[in-house]
C-alpha cells in the first residue's frame, strides 16, 4: 500500500482527506525541533474524532486542517480510524504530553514559550507550574484568552515583542486553530499548536483522566462525566464511528 506524505514529507494517513501523522511521539518531537530551527511558522493540529468531523461539515475548517504543517493524532478515534484504514498510526499523540515533550525539549535547546488562553488565574498558575517544572525553558509571556477580533493586533504584537519559539494557545479547538491560521504568519512565531483543557490540567483545575481511562482509550468518557455539558459537542463520536464502520479502507479517500 502507498503510503501518503505531506508536504513536508510526514508519512501520513488520510481519515477523510485529512492528512494525519503516522509518527509516534519521539519522532514527532525530532521533527518539531527541526521545525523550530528552520524559523518558519508552523501550525500543529492535534486532532480528534469531533475535529475531523467539523472538518467534513465546514469548509472553512476543512481549509485551516488542510494548510496546518502538521496534525497529530490526539485522539484514540483517529488512531482506530487509521487502523481501519489499513494504514495504522505508530501510536497515539496526545496534545497534553506532546507539550510536555516540547517543554522538556525546550531546556535542551533554551526555547522560549508564550501561553495564550484560558482564563487569568488559570494561565497564571500553568505558567508558574511549567516554570517549576522545566526551568530551563523559559515562560516570556502569558495572557489569557478572553479577547475579541478588535484586541487582536495587540495581543499578536504582544507575542511578537517577546520572540517565543513556542507558543501554546488554549480557547477550545473552535476558536484557536482558527486564530492560529488566520494570523501565524504575522505572528512570527516557529511553532504554533492548540492545546485545549491542557493548562486547566496544568494548572490544577481539572484532572486528567485516570491511568485506566488512558489506557482503555476511554478519556473522552472520563471527560464527559466530569463535564456533562459536553455531551452536544460528544454527538459527533457515533457519527464518525459509522461513518469509519462503513467506509472501512475507502475512508483514506473520503472527502
Amino acid at each position: 500500500m502507498i503510503e501518503n506524505t505531506h508536504g513536508s514529507g510526514v508519512p501520513t494517513v488520510s481519515i477523510f482527506g485529512i492528512p494525519v501523522s503516522k509518527w509516534g511521539m519521539r519522532d514527532t518531537v525530532n521533527h518539531l525541533r527541526e521545525a523550530v530551527e528552520s524559523g518558519k511558522p508552523h501550525q500543529i493540529i492535534t486532532a480528534n474524532p469531533i475535529m475531523v468531523m467539523a472538518a467534513l461539515e465546514d469548509p472553512a475548517y476543512n481549509v485551516i486542517m488542510q494548510e496546518a504543517e502538521l496534525i497529530v493524532p490526539d485522539g484514540a478515534g483517529v488512531v482506530w480510524a487509521a487502523k481501519k484504514a489499513g494504514e495504522p498510526i505508530e501510536e497515539r499523540v496526545p496534545g497534553i504530553e506532546l507539550l510536555h515533550e516540547l517543554m522538556k525539549e525546550g531546556q535542551r535547546q533554551g526555547w522560549k514559550v508564550y501561553l495564550l488562553g484560558s482564563t487569568k488565574e488559570v494561565i497564571q498558575e500553568t505558567a508558574l507550574r511549567l516554570t517549576e517544572q522545566y526551568p530551563g525553558t523559559a515562560i516570556v509571556g502569558a495572557r489569557d484568552g478572553y479577547f475579541g477580533p478588535d484586541q487582536d493586533q495587540e495581543v499578536i504584537d504582544g507575542i511578537r515583542a517577546v520572540s517565543p519559539h513556542l507558543l501554546f494557545v488554549a480557547r477550545g479547538a473552535d476558536t484557536q486553530e482558527p486564530w492560529i491560521h488566520k494570523h501565524k504568519h504575522s505572528l512570527g512565531v516557529p511553532l504554533m499548536m492548540g492545546v485545549g483543557g491542557s493548562f486547566d490540567v496544568i494548572s490544577g483545575k481539572t484532572k486528567r483522566a485516570p491511568k485506566a481511562f488512558q489506557k482503555l482509550r476511554l478519556e473522552w468518557l472520563y471527560r464527559l462525566l466530569s463535564e456533562p455539558s459536553r455531551l452536544p459537542r460528544m454527538a459527533a463520536l457515533p457519527k464518525f464511528a459509522v461513518r469509519v464502520l462503513r467506509e472501512g479502507e475507502n475512508l483514506k479517500k473520503s472527502s
